[in-house]
């Protein structure tokens, strides 16, 4: 059994025998193969689940299935289900009723339409989120992705297009991709809705917002997004859910939402697979 340390800093785990394997290593080595078992059918992905039986995404026990978790590591995911707000889907404590909105989204309406999560970011959801965004862990996306589209509450099947939150192209260069468009990218597959990467671009270099407070995340951001003006008439009226992998303060996705809107979009749905909160409301 595989006990895996799924931290931005930590790239080592322990195998049964005790000595450290490289994550980056290890997960390279794999995704190569499955790309090159791709290109020979059901021969080849029976080779690659042979030389790499499938394991739990999150701990690395051994599953039937090549994107799935284990048992123990569903049952830590605290899902967010309703009751919750319509507005920001943040859980409550206790049912207030249908249709309930929270004091936050009261006295601070977001510039989005709503917000939808799969998982608070904690446990095993913020381990998935670290694998994709940090061990170029694009094999977590589409199992992450429909997941995403079951939490959407409908937004992903009523929408005109799907959106990622860009990355600035320098950044871009550096991460050599960009995890919001690896999730808009198998959303849009799945459900068979229009990728739209070029609707939004960041057209300023910001600093990373890890480490930042929620005021200085706002300014950080503040001007970052726009909609090439090209693409603005295409918009006009436009359903549009907007993916990121993670909602902390809102900053990000509320200043990629607000270029949208100067374009005319006609609603926005912010989707992402987890939200940073510290308890139920």
């Amino acid at each position: 059994m595989i006990s895996t340390i799924l931290s931005p800093k930590s790239r080592m785990q322990r195998n049964p025998e005790g000595n450290k394997v490289n994550l980056m290593e290890r997960d390279g080595w794999r995704n190569r193969v499955k790309r090159l078992g791709a290109h020979f059918g059901a021969f080849g992905a029976a080779t690659v689940n042979l030389v790499f039986p499938p394991v739990c995404c999150g701990c690395g026990r051994l599953t039937g299935d090549p994107h799935a978790v284990c048992p123990a590591c569903w049952a830590g995911l605290r899902l967010i289900e309703r009751p919750y707000c319509e507005v920001l889907g943040s859980p409550f404590a206790v049912d207030p009723g249908s249709g309930a909105v929270s004091p936050k989204a009261i006295a601070n309406p977001p510039d989005f339409d709503r917000l939808r999560s799969v998982s608070l970011h904690e446990g095993i959801a913020r381990d998935l989120v670290h694998g994709l965004k940090y061990r170029d862990r694009t094999d977590l996306a589409p199992m992450m992705a429909e997941w995403m589209i079951r939490a959407s509450d409908g937004a992903v099947a009523a929408a005109d297009m799907i959106v990622p939150v860009p990355l600035h192209a320098f950044r871009l260069w550096r991460r050599k991709f960009n995890q919001s468009a690896e999730l808009a990218r198998c959303i849009s597959e799945r459900a068979g809705k229009p990728y739209r990467p070029e609707a939004l671009r960041r057209i300023r270099r910001t600093r990373r917002q890890v480490g930042l407070g929620a005021r200085a995340r706002e300014e950080n951001v503040r001007g970052a997004f726009a909609v090439p003006e090209s693409v603005r008439p295409s918009l006009e009226g436009k359903r549009i859910v907007l993916v990121d992998d993670v909602y902390t303060t809102g900053a990000t996705v509320a200043a990629a939402t607000r270029a949208l809107k100067r374009a005319r979009a006609g609603d926005v749905t912010v989707l992402t697979f987890a939200m940073a909160l510290s308890e139920p409301i």
